[in-house]
């Protein structure tokens, strides 16, 4: 049997900029989404930790050593530029791999820079 268990986590990203006119989705900092193992156009969930607001949407890349955290398109309208938000992926293993299973997670400092990581 499959079950879902948290595969990464960006925790305590800065919201760099919000366009509500863009299509949707939620553009991360390339060097932060290889650092966690999230691909473009993953699925991830995200929660506003300034607002409790809470959706889901897809990853697509920033500039690499940019810092960029930017909701696109609706979500632009669940925060804006310095909220604090955690972005998460999942994946499904066999429930006789959960008991050794570990998530890549990264914490990030008001800049975007990685100041605590595990999982690796």
């Amino acid at each position: 049997m499959l079950i879902h268990l948290l595969k990464s986590k960006i925790h305590r990203a800065t919201v760099t900029a919000a366009s509500l006119d863009y299509e949707g989705s939620l553009t991360i900092d390339e060097d932060l989404m290889d650092k966690v193992g999230l691909r473009p156009h993953e699925r991830i969930l995200c929660g506003n930790m300034a607002n409790g607001s809470r959706w889901e949407t897809y990853a697509i890349c920033g500039p690499r050593g940019s810092g960029a955290i930017e909701l696109n398109g609706a979500v632009a309208h669940l925060g804006k530029k310095g909220d604090r938000v955690t972005l998460m992926s999942f994946t499904a293993i066999e429930e006789n791999a959960a008991a050794t299973w570990v998530p890549r997670v990264i914490v990030l400092d008001a800049a975007n820079r990685i100041v605590n990581e595990r999982g690796f």
